[in-house]
């Protein structure tokens, strides 16, 4: 007896066979922040990192980022870095501290492009924000190192404009403040940020 009938039957079941469904995406909301160096796009995961997601839509929904500057760039090599953005502690814009989200926890990690909340202790971020450039898992979460190994907490990431990351990452900066050598000369304002339709 002849296999091939057996094989072309067999052919032909697995092209019937429906696909498997793909996983589900984890839900994001889009928001453009638009700066005097141009317009980029983050994608909030919404989802994975619900708590610092709902902090950071806040401060975009209540307009408390217009008018704010990127004030620190802080560059370790070619495409490799942050940068620093956000109300500085300025009372009339700062919202109350949220608890501190890991990486271990959302699975939302410090690679290049990442948007993170800036913070002292666990607990204690507000409206301070940090952009990757460049992949930096020294960032994230390590519960096997001693002490504060609890990292920053991302809660997204550039989709769209990255350059004007590069080009404010490349501002230059000044010699005192807070940061020496890390704070910028002329601070890149953002105009607007809003959430995508």
């Amino acid at each position: 007896m002849s296999l091939m009938p057996i094989i072309c039957l067999f052919a032909a079941a697995l092209q019937t066979a429906p696909a498997p469904a793909p996983a589900p995406q984890p839900k994001t909301e889009r928001v453009a922040i638009d700066t005097d160096k141009g317009r980029f796009v983050v994608a909030v995961e919404t989802d994975r990192a619900p708590v610092t997601a709902a902090n950071f839509l806040k401060y975009v929904d209540q307009k408390r980022l217009d008018g704010i500057t990127f004030y620190r760039t802080v560059k370790a090599g070619e495409k490799f870095g942050f940068v620093q953005f956000g109300v500085q502690n300025d009372p009339k814009r700062a919202l109350p501290p949220i608890r501190h989200e890991p990486t271990t926890q959302t699975g939302v990690k410090h690679l290049d492009g990442a948007i993170s909340v800036a913070r002292f202790e666990p607990g204690s971020a507000r409206g301070d924000f940090t952009i990757s450039v460049g992949d930096q898992p020294s960032l994230d979460a390590d519960p096997t190192k001693p002490g504060d190994n609890l990292g920053y907490a991302a809660f997204g990431r550039v989709v769209e404009g990255m350059d004007v990351i590069y080009n404010i990452l490349n501002a230059p900066t000044q010699p005192g403040g807070h940061f020496p050598g890390q704070m910028i000369a002329q601070p890149i304002k953002v105009l607007h940020a809003a959430r995508l339709k």
